[in-house]
């Protein structure tokens, strides 16, 4: 592999990003600089933090870069929810989280 943006993995996070934006674009623009900024902070992390951790000299870091991410997926989760229970994105039910 010659770049991270071979991997699927980042491919698959840059195509969240975008789905990410798109959901916030319709949330109440009092929630511009709230939970749409930490949403799109969470979601633009994934990928960065791939493409990182592939830059970086060996697997050790590499992992701990991947670990990051998926620190950053669990805080996306909980920001999903959290916009779901205020009625800001319908269908997320237990069964999607």
């Amino acid at each position: 592999m010659k770049s991270f943006q071979d991997l699927q993995i980042w491919q698959r996070s840059i195509r969240l990003v975008e789905q990410i934006y798109q959901l916030t674009s319709s949330f109440p623009k009092d929630e511009k600089f709230g939970i749409v900024l930490q949403i799109r902070r969470s979601a633009v992390s994934i990928p960065s933090n791939i493409a990182e951790g592939f830059g970086r000299w060996g697997n050790k870091e590499f992992r701990h870069f991947l670990y990051i991410s998926l620190g950053s997926s669990a805080e996306l989760i909980t920001q999903l929810v959290i916009s779901s229970n205020l009625g800001y994105i319908e269908g997320l039910d237990k069964e999607n989280r």
